[in-house]
């Protein structure tokens, strides 16, 4: 008895979690950086942008941060279409490779990594 009520609680509230998890959760990207040999690199600025002009003339900037510790910068709160990625230190970039992400999934917290070389 104990284990169908169980199973009752969980196929009656489990979409419920579901749903307010959904409104908890905004549309997010999480880029990591990482260099030529595979390292994370900590201090890397991340500019994303939302159109490939505004990329190649490196103008409105949709949102913008720098890697922590673990080599990851956290965007929150974002359009659920595709950006293109700026990422730069120290002359090291990743012009030519990896700029531009797939149609981010709305309302989950989508993950990217990047090389900089």
């Amino acid at each position: 008895m104990k284990k169908l009520l169980i199973l009752f609680a969980l196929v009656v509230f489990f979409p419920a979690f579901s749903t307010v998890m959904e409104q908890i959760i905004k549309t997010q990207i999480h880029i990591t950086v990482r260099n030529d040999l595979g390292n994370t690199v900590e201090g890397v600025s991340v500019k994303l942008f939302e159109t490939e002009k505004d990329y190649n003339d490196e103008t409105n900037v949709a949102a913008e941060g720098l890697t922590d510790a673990k080599g990851i910068v956290r965007f929150k709160e974002l359009k659920a279409i595709s950006y293109y990625i700026m990422a730069e230190k120290d002359g090291q970039n990743n012009f030519g490779g990896g700029e531009v992400t797939g149609k981010l999934e709305e309302k989950k917290i989508n993950k990217v990594t990047v090389v900089i070389q």
